[in-house]
């Protein structure tokens, strides 16, 4: 699966979501387990798993599910970034 940064995510509704900003890779297998999608103010990023996506090429990742969907919301997690405290730990 062709999953690279920049490329933009559209989700099953035809929806653009982001593009992709980070990768997770397994640490034994070097195989991506998850990404993170980069969304414009004031949407939070997304980290999307690879099981959720019908379809990728360099420049366009389509996924199986919408964020409009019953249940998405459990499969899809938001980025939170870390406060100044939590940070600074």
């Amino acid at each position: 699966m062709e999953i690279e940064y920049g490329a933009e995510v559209i989700d099953k509704s035809g929806r653009v979501l982001g593009t992709v900003d980070h990768l997770v890779r397994n640490t034994w297998t070097g195989e991506i387990s998850k990404f993170m999608i980069r969304r414009k103010a004031p949407d939070k990023d997304l980290f999307i798993s690879v099981e959720d996506v019908l379809q990728a090429t360099k420049s366009r990742i389509r996924l199986n599910i919408s964020l409009d969907e019953p249940g998405s919301i459990y499969r899809v997690k938001p980025h939170e970034p870390l406060s100044e405290e939590e940070s600074e730990e």
